[in-house]
């Protein structure tokens, strides 16, 4: 029987485009995140007369998104890469230029588990006594790849 893994132990970047050659950013000060694997799903009702009043049913489409949140980061007045390319770069973009891949992973993991997505940037907020909150959704496009890990996973 396996052992049940931590939930901080998941690592999440999104791919900056941007440069001449694309680099990968970690999303840091993540705290919650939340994978729904059947968001988006779209079934086709397949009851005929044959089910004798039982309900049948296809699967016609699947979808998937991952939601993170935590706090909104930076040092010394400059934004954290990740979390900046999602909000002023990405999140901008409007029709085929607003997909865009992600990649997560458990840290005890040798597989990069890649989405191409689009982004939807999440609220902003706190009160007085809080850090500013921060946070975003991916919607998977298509079906999810899978890429190695190139440096030794963390224990």
């Amino acid at each position: 029987m396996g052992r049940p893994i931590d939930a901080r132990g998941w690592i999440f970047e999104v791919e900056d485009t941007t440069p001449t050659t694309p680099a990968w950013l970690r999303l840091s000060n993540i705290n919650s995140w939340t994978y729904n694997p059947s968001e988006n799903e779209e079934t086709a009702d397949t009851t005929t007369n044959d089910s004798e009043g039982l309900y049948e049913q296809d699967v016609m489409q699947r979808g998937a998104t991952l939601e993170v949140s935590g706090q909104y980061a930076q040092t010394a007045g400059v934004r954290d890469p990740g979390q900046d390319y999602v909000d002023n770069t990405w999140a901008w973009q409007l029709g085929s230029e607003s997909r865009g891949r992600m990649r997560y992973r458990h840290k005890t993991q040798t597989q990069w588990t890649v989405w191409d997505c689009t982004v939807t940037p999440g609220e902003q907020g706190g009160e007085h006594n809080a850090k500013t909150s921060w946070a975003c959704s991916f919607t998977r496009c298509g079906a999810p790849t899978t890429e190695a890990v190139t440096t030794t996973p963390e224990a």
